[in-house]
């Protein structure tokens, strides 16, 4: 899930780049460290761990350079343990294969949660030490037993404000209303966050929808079928789904939706009512050759708000601590997904529920949108 979204996330830091954005008040800062490198950069094939020294995978490209930024030259300046970056992409199979190759070369992962906790369960990740980990410096109800939340992104409804006018949606009953809504959608082509809006919109109250009526939501979603004109796979393809007029409304990520309302001169909107928040966490991989203690150390050092607000700068990811959203400028709190006003509209996707059903689930899905 998270991969998908994270390439995504490289693919805008990029369009910033070239846009020349990172010259904005609260780009300055972030401009420089992009620009300047890292000596701890690294590509996959070079990341070997050694004495007093992690690695840190992630989805590569530019983001290994705000990474080793944010939080790994800062860390190794504070204890001296240097942070390589592999940028190789951690996928749920790619750290079980590290795990199971009784020689890790990883240590820390940036991980879909569920990810963690179905690893953690089966003895391949190490708990989080919460001792060390301060569960305060997270937004209640955002730590597992095996992931530690360290960023934050939605799945909204993005709307054509100039086709409805001051008429917009404030749910998924609207998302699903193409009488009240006229045109066509664009839904998720890899189920997340899917499922909950078929529910809601068919009812369901939102403190109710875990765990999911799978049957329920795929009933929905396959009568829905004909008003969808593309599942997209990427931020960009929903972009442009609604910018060419494909589609009056689609269900894309909150640091998409936030660039096409700029893009669009505000003709697309999007609203934050009943959007679908999905957390992004560190996890740490057991019998890590770094070693766990100086792993549980570098994610509550990544924990501080000041270089979670570098990783929102550059690509928008909400941040896990709520001692940043006081960081966050006024002009830039709408595109915050968890900004209190408005995480308060929205609904937090299950992890564990994703951990125990995700696979499953999506083949269904998937068996549905194709046919």
């Amino acid at each position: 899930m998270n991969e998908a979204f994270q390439k995504d996330c490289l693919e805008i830091l990029a369009d910033k780049v070239k846009r020349g954005e990172i010259s904005r008040r609260r780009f300055v800062q972030a401009a420089a460290m992009l620009l300047a490198g890292g000596p701890a950069l690294m590509r996959a094939s070079d990341a070997h761990a050694a004495a007093n020294e992690l690695v840190f995978v992630n989805w590569g490209g530019d983001a290994m350079t705000a990474y080793d930024k944010a939080y790994g030259a800062p860390f190794q300046a504070e204890t001296g343990v240097a942070v390589k970056q592999d940028g190789s992409g951690p996928t749920e199979g790619a750290i079980a294969a590290q795990f199971k190759s009784g020689a890790p070369s990883w240590d820390i992962v940036d991980a879909d949660p569920f990810s963690a906790i179905t690893l953690g369960k089966q003895g391949m990740m190490d708990e989080i030490d919460y001792a060390v980990v301060d569960k305060n410096k997270m937004r209640p109800g955002f730590g597992w037993d095996f992931a530690a939340s360290t960023y934050f992104f939605s799945y909204v409804i993005a709307y054509d404000a100039e086709k409805f006018g001051d008429k917009a949606p404030t749910g998924m009953a609207d998302f699903f209303d193409v009488a009240k809504f006229p045109g066509k959608r664009s839904l998720y082509k890899w189920g997340a966050g899917m499922w909950e809006a078929a529910l809601l919109a068919d009812g369901v109250a939102p403190e109710k929808l875990y765990p999911l009526d799978l049957k329920r939501a795929h009933d929905k979603i396959a009568a829905f079928k004909e008003n969808v004109v593309a599942y997209w796979g990427g931020g960009a393809e929903s972009q442009s789904i609604l910018l060419d007029g494909e589609a009056s409304m689609a269900l894309i990520w909150s640091t998409r939706a936030s660039l096409i309302e700029k893009d669009s001169g505000g003709k697309i909107k999007f609203v934050w009512d009943q959007g679908l928040i999905s957390p992004g966490a560190m996890a740490v991989i057991k019998g890590n050759p770094g070693g766990r203690d100086n792993a549980m150390k570098f994610i509550a050092s990544a924990q501080d708000p000041q270089k979670q607000m570098v990783m929102f700068d550059l690509l928008g990811q909400g941040p896990a601590n709520p001692a940043a959203d006081a960081l966050v400028p006024d002009d830039r709190k709408r595109f915050n997904p968890v900004d209190p006003a408005n995480m308060a509209k929205q609904i937090a996707l299950d992890m564990p529920w994703y951990a125990d059903n995700y696979g499953p689930a999506l083949d269904e899905y998937t068996k549905i949108i194709s046919a």
